[in-house]
């Protein structure tokens, strides 16, 4: 059954891979990049492997909550319907240390948007009989500071990096208590893979980028993946695991929400 998809961040890596694999399928995909020229590129190339050209795209900033805010309307007066929405976009490293909001930009970016630009997408969510969001995680997961994530105290890129995933993490599963109807998973594709992310930061990868988009893929489509809304799962061991444990601390995942509305104004 043809599925309408949003791809956040799918103008390289494991995003415009994952986004080819499904428009080979046939779905409606909407990509997304925060550069013109990067999405009209992406797209075309997507268009020419797949053969499919109703393929879709957005453009957007997610370090700026304005422009999240009106990429969401972009998307409303175009689509009417997503079942299916992956959160893939993501920084580690960013000319940028922290966004107009005070935020550190990993926070920003790697929590902040998709948590926003969900919450705005919700309606057109709610027009699926099987929607899912697929909130890109990670292995590296911290005890969140919001002294270091406002920028009040010193704290290393890794650091700030692996608060902003374990975030993601506990709002996926809070969204998921939130929104029984629909499957929410949070998921480590994989520690260190060959994306222009990872090598930047690193300058070595451990594993092809097409590990990521197989895990991304299957998530997205397969039934069996059904019953683990509210789950974490970590593509290194290959299987369902468990998160920080703070993600399955409802204190700690009450004051992450209270905070995060407060910020963005929800």
């Amino acid at each position: 059954m043809k599925k309408y998809i949003l791809i956040t961040g799918s103008t390289d890596g494991i995003g415009k891979l994952l986004a080819i694999k499904l428009a080979i399928e046939g779905h409606q995909v909407y990509i997304h990049g925060r550069n013109q020229d990067k999405v009209t590129k992406a797209m075309d190339e997507i268009k020419a492997k797949s053969r499919n050209e109703t393929i879709g795209a957005f453009v957007g900033d997610l370090s700026d909550m304005n422009a999240v805010r009106q990429l969401a309307q972009d998307i409303k007066a175009k689509v009417s319907q997503i079942d299916i929405l992956v959160n893939n976009a993501g920084v580690f490293m960013s000319g940028s240390q922290q966004s107009a909001n005070g935020c550190d930009m990993r926070f920003v970016v790697n929590y902040l948007a998709p948590y926003l630009l969900t919450h705005e997408l919700l309606p057109l969510m709610n027009q699926s009989r099987d929607a899912r969001i697929i909130n890109l995680s990670s292995a590296a997961q911290s005890e969140l500071s919001y002294e270091a994530i406002m920028g009040r105290q010193h704290t290393s890129v890794n650091a700030l990096y692996a608060q902003s995933k374990l975030a993601l993490t506990m709002w996926s599963f809070y969204l998921a208590q939130q929104k029984k109807d629909m499957i929410v998973i949070a998921v480590n594709p994989g520690s260190l893979l060959n994306t222009k992310m990872a090598n930047e930061a690193y300058g070595q990868y451990w594993s092809p980028a097409e590990k990521g988009a197989d895990i991304l893929y299957d998530l997205t489509i397969a039934e069996k993946h059904k019953k683990h809304s509210g789950e974490y799962f970590d593509n290194d061991s290959g299987r369902y695991a468990r998160a920080h444990s703070d993600a399955y601390n409802n204190d700690a995942i009450r004051k992450l929400i209270d905070f995060t509305n407060n910020l963005i104004s929800i």
